[in-house]
């Protein structure tokens, strides 16, 4: 595919051509995001209207990968279509990524099957759609950074970041206001802005990247994706019971799944050490500001990537019960409640990348962190039945800190490389936001329920037996694995009518199904255990924010890449000239 604008040879004036880049291509992570955050609402409405219960075990997997696979795939493709973005060209890529995410949008819009077949359906029709979203993230940075000068960079990507995370919860809302009308619609709403972007990215980008002619290293690019795979789907089933165990991590498959993809990831870094044209620079990380860089975004991102999923959790399965809304209507106001989580960002995402242009990423990174760190130990500190305007102001400033960090720490990275592996470097860095997160959900996932496991079998035993159920049947319950009511609560599913089911029910009285079955006694029964959970989750996330904190102070000053063997950036200081003997940094 070539692009119109440069076929021509016509080249728009750089200062309005900047902000036709960045309309383009914000367009394009708009819709990427929406649509990874949109399904997590929508999930009870689709599996309705494929007719599957997703709370069946032997239907779980469909559910975790129908929330997972996206994800996955994203993690696995990112590096290697950056890559080839830098080969082939990154607006080439980045147009056949709108094409190919709107093609599967098509497909998933039409899904007529039924049953498990309808559920692989979606989940293969998902990964396709994965497989366009990554064209597109990959290449994002990257063209925005070519479009940009580099005093104005940090603005062009502060934009494109409140995009990505506005996305997300714009995906929760969309997903709770289309799903009940039509489960369809979910996925049929990319489809005109697909169409539109494929369209106006064709004619409008041009492509200003310097490409680097080399061949594709398969072997690289086997191994890196076989690894990385093999871990994710290690810790995607690692969350599913095994056995007489309440998760999967002690499952000889879990094991050797997480084993064997670190043992391939090893392999491929030996490979890339050897081969002439390797998929993973690795010699990037010599520069301080990326491989700081990327600690502090991976650290983000693992305390960042499970949160949404703990608060939709709190929100539908307790604290919106409580509070008179119904468990079919809580996905929809648990998207809306948590509307203060954008807004902050929304605020310093733009403000925090243009401060960065000026005075270097470290200062508003390093200090977005700690922001964060200090929110999530304050979360810790509300009961689960909190006062919404103190909720609200914490997520608030939760995501202040992380509009403080994300611009100014992708702006430090993106000038950090050189301009033939702008493609590459983005890739590498999208990696690892996006396996974190997958990482970040699995970890949250079993800290909660650990800290579930060890009080709510008893908690539930003795609160069913006090509401008359039967001893027999309130023991089943009380055993079950606690990820069923994680699982329940986080879909907008009744729990206590879902775990109990309608042989238990029938056996009670109307009044006690009425309360036992109410909007109240779950709430109020879970929301101990739930606290505890939640309290180790939102610790680990406050831990690793400060570790992030640490390794973006560690990053260096403000400074550019210049190619040594061209325009070097003025010197200012002694301590700036001897930055500027480092092979690969060039100092501004």
């Amino acid at each position: 595919m070539t692009n119109g604008a440069a076929t021509n040879g016509h080249r728009s004036n750089d200062s309005r051509y900047k902000w036709v880049a960045l309309s383009t291509i914000t367009l394009g992570t708009l819709m990427v995001f929406i649509n990874q955050s949109i399904v997590l609402i929508a999930l009870p409405a689709i599996f309705r209207g494929i007719k599957l219960n997703p709370l069946t075990p032997a239907n779980t997997g469909y559910m975790l990968w129908m929330l997972l696979g996206f994800m996955v795939v994203l993690a696995v493709l990112v590096v290697t279509l950056g890559r080839v973005g830098d080969m082939f060209g990154r607006v080439r890529m980045f147009n056949l990524g709108f094409a190919v995410f709107t093609l599967f949008s098509i497909l998933l819009s039409v899904t007529w099957l039924q049953g498990p077949p309808g559920a692989i359906w979606l989940i293969g029709m998902r990964v396709g759609q994965g497989v366009g979203g990554a064209m597109l993230f990959a290449n994002s940075s990257a063209i925005i950074t070519d479009a940009f000068p580099a005093d104005q960079r940090g603005l062009g990507l502060g934009i494109n970041n409140v995009a990505a995370i506005g996305g997300a919860f714009i995906g929760l809302v969309l997903g709770g206001l289309l799903a009940p009308v039509q489960w369809h619609l979910v996925f049929l709403v990319s489809v005109p802005f697909g169409v539109f972007g494929t369209v106006w990215a064709y004619l409008k980008l041009e492509d200003r990247g310097i490409r680097t002619p080399a061949h594709i290293d398969w072997p690289g690019n086997a191994t890196f994706a076989a690894g990385l795979v093999l871990i994710l789907i290690g810790i995607t089933y690692g969350l599913l019971p095994y056995g007489h165990h309440t998760m999967g991590w002690t499952s000889p498959v879990v094991l050797t799944e997480i084993i064997g993809g670190i043992f391939l990831l090893i392999i491929f870094g030996v490979i890339e050490t050897r081969v002439a044209d390797p998929m993973f620079r690795l010699n990037l990380f010599r520069i301080r500001a990326f491989s700081a860089g990327n600690f502090a975004s991976a650290l983000a991102s693992l305390s960042r990537g499970g949160l949404m999923f703990m608060l939709i959790i709190w929100l539908q399965g307790i604290w919106l019960p409580l509070h008179g809304y119904s468990f079919s209507s809580t996905p929809l106001w648990a998207g809306i409640y948590m509307i203060p989580l954008t807004v902050g960002f929304l605020v310093a995402g733009p403000l925090s990348g243009h401060l960065a242009d000026k005075y270097g990423a470290r200062p508003f990174a390093t200090g977005g962190l700690l922001l964060v760190a200090l929110t999530f130990l304050l979360l810790t500190l509300l009961p689960t039945d909190f006062s919404y305007p103190v909720f609200a102001t914490l997520l608030f400033f939760n995501s202040v800190g992380m509009g403080l960090f994300i611009a100014p720490n992708q702006t430090g990275i993106m000038n950090s490389l050189p301009a033939d592996q702008r493609g590459a470097g983005a890739g590498m860095a999208a990696t690892f936001n996006s396996s974190a997160q997958v990482l970040s959900i699995g970890i949250f996932f079993t800290l909660m329920i650990l800290g579930l496991a060890a009080t709510l079998p008893a908690t539930l035993f003795h609160g069913l037996v006090a509401q008359g159920v039967p001893t027999a049947t309130a023991a089943r319950v009380s055993h079950l694995p606690p990820v069923g009511s994680l699982f329940a609560a986080f879909l907008g599913y009744n729990p206590m009518a879902t775990l109990l089911g309608p042989s238990a029910l029938h056996h009670m009285t109307s009044a006690q199904v009425s309360y036992i079955t109410g909007r109240s006694f779950f709430p109020r029964l879970i929301s101990g255990p739930f606290g505890q959970g939640l309290q180790k989750a939102f610790d680990f996330a406050a831990i690793v924010c400060v570790l992030g904190a640490v390794a973006s102070l560690l990053r260096g000053g403000k400074y550019h890449y210049a190619d040594p063997t061209t325009t070097v950036l003025p010197i200012e200081t002694a301590q700036e000239a001897v930055a500027e003997t480092e092979p690969l940094l060039g100092v501004e």
